[in-house]
């Protein structure tokens, strides 16, 4: 691939652009390649498609457009960015064109190696430098990053579009193959802008939003036609078709070290990545919820805050009475609040509590929807979304646990004998799921046990193995594999969803790749040691945390306990009930969620653990969600 020594981007003096880092962050991507159109000639279609990602980029946008591409990026611009302008492009005859949205933590190593080779940087951004490693490097310098991405390279020379998406899915990339080329975005909302596409729901779509919402099948769209680039993944585009090529995936090695020496790597690994994960030229802060993973977390960007002279800000969420109306679970065994205030005291941060109430949480039910462009999980994404609205106050980055009971085999499932034995997704061991709400006519049509059990058979046949291993390793390997490529996805959009709508960028720690790869490998009595579950981590950060956090056992994400809040969704529900023409019930029937609600029982939802309020929250999401994106339902 041709070396090229210049990136067009804005002229600024030499001086300025060696002392400042340009940050890019908080950005939405956007583009459209057809090789029958003139797309020159679409400029309203163009115009659209990057509006309707000004919510991950309200402060700028940009476009590059030929006879049969366009690429364009919205930005959120902070401080001292307009240096990494975008989209960016190589000064050719041919150029290559890059949109790129995320962070890239170890971009300035490989500034240093391609400066070795002759590159000559124009700008301070990681976006020069992930287009400058593709020049180099080609598909292969997709492995060598670091981070949370996801990116659109066109080579005009070749007429060929790369998408591609971090191991994890951190960040979304959506994609929709036409006859004649693809149109693509960082959300549905971006494809859907342009009027050739139409928003319409298969079988199979039906199937993930009713059956495995939860853990959706890796790179399905739920829309028809729809795709996601899998995590880890980079799709190429040319007049051949659409190619798919695996950059990275979990690999199965046999682990040597022994339980003294991983817990030491393990901890050398989580204070490395925080600390490269706090580097930033914007406030950054801490979500703590007074559970272990975000605790050990807060606890490491603590030290290092210190160390600078600073206190770090630190953030949870919490309820009008919240503590009072809480009732136990397997989810959620506790109250988070009276931990999050310890752990803020004992490691000294500047701590805030956001205090959602009934009303904020149904005056932003509509924001959460459109910012899923799909039904999400109801109440739990509005206190999210609400979280993420007032922490973004006082913050613009914030450092979160997400993954490491994916990672360290945290969750409930992980320690049921029963649901180990399942010969399903454990998760799903006597869970009652929306697809139970079904007519008659659609579950003949959509078959959502049978649907659900080629999902797993699929899944299994993925997992890569370890030749004599034994019994309990294997099978725990399995469920870890499941959980990661699964389950975590999900959390990860869930959370990208409603932390770009508010302009706050989340960045998790634990889904650094280095530290997966590690920990996947590990036997699991080096993680369930006497029992307790993540032992592994709990040990790693033994000295940083107090006893009670220690031992603190698993709790989930809290739903809203508020009776005020449960008897609205209630009357919501009824009056549902008796709209006629209600487009839910086209799918659900109206007599099965009627006879739950007599009976005073939840609603089936797609949260694992048990819920008042999370049924008739989704179900109510599902009928706006039809009505304002006029979905055509196509499953006989």
């Amino acid at each position: 691939m041709n070396r090229l020594t210049d990136i067009e981007s804005e002229t600024a003096a030499d001086f300025i652009l060696r002392q400042r880092r340009t940050v890019t962050i908080m950005c939405g991507i956007v583009g459209w390649i057809d090789w029958r159109r003139d797309l020159r000639e679409e400029r309203s279609t163009i115009a659209a498609m990057i509006r309707s990602m000004a919510l991950r980029g309200p402060d700028a946008e940009g476009s590059w457009v030929s006879r049969h591409a366009f690429i364009g990026h919205r930005r959120l611009s902070i401080i001292d960015l307009e240096f990494g302008r975008q989209p960016m492009s190589t000064v050719a005859a041919d150029p290559f064109i890059l949109s790129y949205a995320g962070e890239v933590y170890n971009f300035a190593e490989l500034r240093r190696e391609l400066e070795k080779t002759g590159h000559e940087f124009r700008t301070r951004s990681d976006t020069e430098v992930v287009l400058r490693s593709f020049l180099e490097w080609g598909r292969e310098s997709f492995a060598r990053l670091r981070g949370m991405y996801g990116f659109a390279i066109w080579d005009s020379g070749r007429d060929e579009l790369w998408l591609v998406r971090d191991r994890f899915g951190i960040k979304p990339l959506y994609y929709l193959p036409t006859s004649s080329g693809v149109i693509f975005g960082s959300e549905p909302k971006a494809i859907f802008a342009n009027p050739t596409v139409k928003t319409e729901l298969d079988a199979t779509g039906i199937a993930e939003l009713f059956a495995l919402s939860t853990a959706p099948t890796p790179g399905h769209g739920v829309y028809k036609g729809l795709y996601q680039v899998k995590p880890g993944e980079a799709i190429r585009v040319s007049r051949r078709g659409v190619e798919s090529y695996n950059y990275w995936s979990l690999a199965a090695t046999e682990h040597r070290d022994s339980l003294e020496d991983s817990v030491d790597h393990v901890r050398l690994l989580l204070e490395e990545i925080v600390e490269q994960q706090m580097v930033s030229d914007v406030p950054l802060g801490g979500l703590l919820s007074g559970g272990l993973d975000s605790s050990a977390i807060a606890a490491f960007a603590a030290r290092t805050a210190h160390r600078r002279g600073e206190k770090l800000p630190t953030f949870s969420v919490d309820f009008p009475d919240g503590q009072a109306e809480f009732i136990p679970s397997a989810w959620q065994d506790s109250w988070d609040e009276p931990f999050a205030l310890e752990v803020s005291r004992h490691v000294g941060t500047d701590h805030r509590t956001i205090l959602v109430t009934p009303e904020s949480a149904l005056t932003h039910e509509n924001a959460v929807l459109h910012s899923r462009d799909l039904p999400g999980w109801g109440e739990l994404d509005t206190s999210l979304y609400f979280l993420f609205k007032q922490v973004r106050q006082h913050t613009t980055v914030a450092l979160s646990g997400e993954s490491a009971d994916e990672v360290f085999g945290g969750y409930p499932f992980f320690h049921n004998r029963d649901a180990l034995a399942y010969p399903g997704f454990p998760w799903l061991l006597d869970k009652s799921s929306p697809w139970t709400l079904f007519r008659a006519e659609v579950e003949s049509a959509v078959r959502p046990a049978n649907y659900v059990e080629s999902r797993y058979r699929e899944a299994l046949e993925e997992i890569p193995t370890i030749e004599d291993e034994n019994e309990i390793d294997k099978r725990m390997r399995e469920v870890s594999y499941l959980a990661l490529t699964r389950w975590l996805p999900a959390m990860l959009d869930r959370k990208d969803r409603m932390s770009m709508a508010t302009g706050l960028e989340v960045r998790v720690p634990f889904c650094d790749h280095h530290l997966v790869d590690y920990v996947w490998n590990l036997p699991w009595r080096y993680k369930n040691e006497g029992g307790e579950g993540k032992s592994l981590l709990r040990r790693a950060v033994a000295d940083l945390l107090p006893q009670s956090v220690l031992r603190r056992r698993k709790s989930g994400f809290p739903s809203n306990p508020n009776r005020q809040y449960l008897a609205s969704l209630r009357q919501r529900t009824l009056e549902l009930l008796s709209t006629p023409g209600a487009p839910v019930f086209e799918l659900v029937d109206p007599a099965k969620v009627a006879e739950l609600l007599e009976q005073g029982r939840p609603l089936p939802s797609p949260r694992a653990s048990a819920s008042p309020t999370a049924g008739m929250s989704y179900l109510l999401n599902l009928d706006s969600w039809l009505r304002q994106y006029n979905v055509n339902l196509s499953y006989h």
